[in-house]
C-alpha cells in the first residue's frame, strides 16, 4: 500500500453545549472561533443565546429537588467518581488547558492534576460542612434549637477567564457539593476545557441538569440569568468590575444571592470553606424538650 493510500482527514472535534445531561448545539445555530494564545485556531465552539441560557435554568430547577435531596455521602461519592474519570482522561485535558493557557505541557499537567485533586477535596467535604457550620445552639428555655445547612437552589456561575480548568472546578465544585444545582458560563476565551468537563460529567454517575455548561459571550449570556426569577444565587467569578456591577444590580430584583469578583493569586492554594458557605442557607429548628418522670426532669 503507498503512503498517499495510508494518510487520513484529522476528525475534528465538534464541541457543544451541555443542558440537562444532554449536548444540544446552540439554539440560535451561532458559533465562534476559538483560538490559542498564539492566534492559531483551535475549534469552533457555541455561542449561547438567551433560549439557551433559560433552557439551563429549566434543567437545573428539575434536577435541584433530587440533588438537594441525595445523601451528602451519595454526594460525595459521586464527585469523587467525577476525579476518577477525569483521571482517565488527563492527557485530553492537559492538551487543551495548554492550547487554553499557552502553557508548556508539563505546566499543564500539573494545573490538570491539581484540578483532579480539588475535586476530590471538596468530594470529602460533602459530608462535613454540615458538621462545621451548623450545630446546636444554647437557648434560654426548654427546648433543643438546632441548625443546619441547607441548598440555595439554582446558581448561575461565571467561570474565571484567566484560569480554564483549575479555576472552573473551583467555582463549579463547591456549589454542587452543598446540594445545589449550577448553570455555568464557561470563559470566554477558552470555553473548550469546560465544554469537555461536561462530556465527563455526562460519563459519570452527575445527575443531568446538576451542571449545565454554555459558552460564548459572558456579558450576553450572563445578563438574563441575572435577571431571571428562577435563578436563586450567582458567582461573579469570571466578570469585570463594570459587568459585576450591572449584574449585581440586575440579581437584586428578586434578591439573589450574589457572591462579588475576588481575585485569586493563585488557584492552586487551598480554597478554604468560603465559596460553600456562600450558597447555603440556614435552617434553624425549635423543639420542647419535654419532661421526663415526676421529678420533672427534662432532657
Amino acid at each position: 500500500m503507498s503512503e498517499k493510500s495510508e494518510q487520513r482527514l484529522s476528525v475534528f472535534k465538534t464541541y457543544k453545549l451541555y443542558v440537562g445531561g444532554k449536548f444540544p448545539r446552540s439554539e440560535s445555530g451561532r458559533v465562534y472561533e476559538v483560538s490559542d494564545s498564539k492566534g492559531k485556531w483551535l475549534a469552533n465552539a457555541p455561542l449561547s443565546s438567551r433560549k439557551d441560557a433559560r433552557d439551563a435554568v429549566v434543567a437545573a430547577r428539575k434536577a435541584f429537588g433530587a440533588w438537594s435531596g441525595a445523601t451528602a455521602y451519595n454526594r460525595g461519592q459521586i464527585l469523587y467518581r467525577v476525579a476518577e474519570m477525569l483521571e482517565g482522561r488527563k492527557s485530553q485535558f492537559v492538551h487543551e488547558v495548554a492550547d487554553a493557557e499557552g502553557l508548556s505541557k508539563s505546566k499543564a499537567n500539573e494545573l490538570v492534576e491539581a484540578t483532579i485533586d480539588r475535586w476530590v477535596w471538596y468530594a470529602g467535604w460533602t459530608d462535613k460542612i454540615a458538621q462545621v457550620v451548623g450545630g446546636g445552639n444554647p437557648v434560654a428555655g426548654p427546648y433543643f434549637n438546632l441548625s443546619s445547612p441547607e441548598p440555595t437552589g439554582v446558581v448561575t456561575v461565571l467561570a474565571p477567564q484567566e484560569s480554564s480548568f483549575l479555576g472552573l472546578v473551583s467555582v463549579i465544585a463547591p456549589v454542587i457539593a452543598t446540594g445545589n444545582t449550577a448553570v455555568v458560563i464557561a470563559a470566554e476565551r477558552s470555553p473548550l476545557p469546560a465544554l469537555s468537563l461536561g462530556e465527563v460529567l455526562a460519563t459519570s454517575d452527575l445527575p443531568g441538569g446538576v451542571v449545565n455548561v454554555l459558552s460564548g459571550r459572558t456579558a450576553e449570556i450572563a445578563t438574563p440569568l441575572a435577571s431571571h426569577q428562577d435563578v436563586n444565587a450567582i458567582d461573579l467569578a469570571g466578570a469585570d468590575d463594570v459587568l459585576a456591577k450591572e449584574l449585581e444590580i440586575a440579581a437584586a430584583d428578586n434578591l439573589k444571592r450574589v457572591l462579588r469578583p475576588q481575585p485569586v493569586d493563585d488557584w492552586r492554594a487551598t480554597p478554604g470553606i468560603e465559596r460553600m458557605t456562600a450558597f447555603l442557607e440556614t435552617k434553624t429548628v425549635w423543639h420542647p424538650t419535654g419532661s421526663l418522670g415526676a421529678s420533672g426532669s427534662s432532657y
